[in-house]
């Protein structure tokens, strides 16, 4: 578990020393100067994490308050190529420490040794700055320049990896994310894109449980080996779920269980549209087959059913979308993806720094508020920045900040909580009430 002092000492060290030294690396800072790395990364960070809105005037007030005294003018022509390559090593030093909370209470979960969902998001970026990071091009709608930043979170103890940044061109199956190793016995849960039959064998052999949706072109055979049309079985069973041993891929012959329920019509149709939309983005056809398909949610999983039954999986599922809402947290609380500014050099300033912030913003949140169920990281995210110019006020020394971080776990402790839902019950009230169940 991440405790108080602990905390401390690792931001305390990210926006000290290794600030000071990643200056020099980089080139940021090349001389003594009391603008320093430090007081540099601490300015923007601190700045942007107090008001993701920040106007250069309120910048520079962060500044004073880490003990620096700048001019808007100043502070605006420090928005350079080599500030950028400085904040973005910020962020990857803060990206790297591995922060954890206690276990939440939730028997489902605990049943794992860890239960990862892995997604990305894409930051839209001027075209100046495509030779930095390459986007899909106009015919997406993506543009020239764009970043993608990977993030695998789990559930169980809300420990990040990530925010890893890659080119917004870089599909989600080749991420370097997807090489990273997981815990025996954890479990992990992605979207289509990452599906790889190479990836799921290797999780297999490594003792890792995966639980994912299954890409519709993918051979599907009996366990004896006979070739089955995913279709016709699905259609064949009628109204019942569907939960079988497989075997999956044409070389691969991957043994898995696959699950598969019908769903709504109206969720069907739904599906049917959002299909033909990206079809027609890709300048794409869609099958017939494949709109048919659009009637099962179908998964594929190598956990037990005494360890993932049908309806825990379908749960496990939804609960997925936990990662999706920490990125609308990070969009629409964080801002991560907008600036005032037309500057590229001061805007890629601004991503890598918001990012920094989000991720400080998650660590406080483990402290004081991770372990319960009905945590709300919304309301802990208000609590985090309301205390962003106290925390940047302490940073140069590491008793007054944990002090001050401890007044912020106590807060989030009291505060921060979600009200239960009956009609449409919140993830972890499903949850709880499958594990009930159970």
């Amino acid at each position: 578990m991440a405790s108080i002092p602990q905390v401390a000492e690792v931001l305390n060290n990210v926006f000290s020393r290794y600030a000071e030294e990643a200056a020099r690396s980089t080139g940021f800072v090349h001389r003594a100067r009391k603008f320093s790395g430090a007081t540099f990364a601490q300015t923007l960070v601190f700045g942007w994490l107090r008001s993701a809105d920040s106007s250069l005037s309120s910048l520079t007030q962060m500044a004073a308050a880490v003990g620096v005294g700048i001019s808007n003018q100043g502070l605006d022509r420090r928005f350079t190529e080599a500030a950028a390559k400085f904040m973005k090593e910020i962020l990857q030093g803060a990206a790297a420490q591995v922060i954890v909370s206690d276990p939440v209470s939730i028997p489902l979960l605990q049943r794992f040794n860890g239960v990862f969902v892995q997604d990305s998001s894409a930051i839209i970026l001027p075209n100046e700055l495509s030779e930095v990071w390459r986007g899909n091009g106009s015919r997406t709608g993506d543009g020239e320049s764009s970043l993608k930043i990977q993030v695998r979170l789990d559930l169980s103890t809300g420990g990040l990896v990530g925010p890893l940044l890659e080119a917004g061109r870089c599909h989600d199956n080749r991420s370097s994310m997807q090489n990273m190793p997981l815990p025996a016995g954890a479990l992990r849960i992605a979207d289509l894109g990452y599906f790889s039959l190479d990836r799921l064998e290797a999780m297999e052999e490594n003792g890792v449980f995966y639980l994912s949706r299954l890409k519709v072109q993918t051979s599907v055979f009996s366990e004896e080996g006979n070739r089955l049309d995913l279709l016709q079985l699905l259609e064949e069973a009628g109204p019942e779920e569907v939960d079988l041993p497989i075997l999956l891929g044409g070389s691969h012959r991957l043994r898995t269980r696959l699950l598969a329920v019908r769903v709504p019509p109206e969720v069907a149709n739904e599906r049917r549209r959002r299909m033909r939309r990206a079809a027609k983005v890709r300048g794409q056809t869609i099958s017939k087959r494949a709109l048919r398909l659009a009637e099962w949610t179908i998964l594929v999983t190598n956990a037990p059913k005494e360890k993932l039954s049908m309806d825990e999986a379908l749960i496990m599922l939804r609960a997925r979308w936990q990662i999706e809402l920490l990125f609308k947290l990070w969009k629409q609380h964080g801002q991560i993806d907008e600036s005032r500014s037309t500057n590229p050099w001061r805007i890629l300033c601004e991503v890598y720094a918001k990012l920094t912030a989000v991720v400080i913003q998650h660590w406080l949140s483990l402290v004081g508020a991770w372990k319960y169920p009905d945590r709300s990281l919304v309301k802990a995210a208000q609590t985090v920045r309301a205390f962003a110019i106290t925390l940047a006020s302490a940073m140069a020394d590491t008793v007054a900040l944990a002090v001050v971080i401890g007044q912020i776990a106590k807060c989030l402790a009291l505060g921060c909580r979600m009200n239960s839902r009956k009609n449409k019950p919140n993830t972890y009230q499903r949850l709880l009430g499958v594990s009930h169940a159970a």
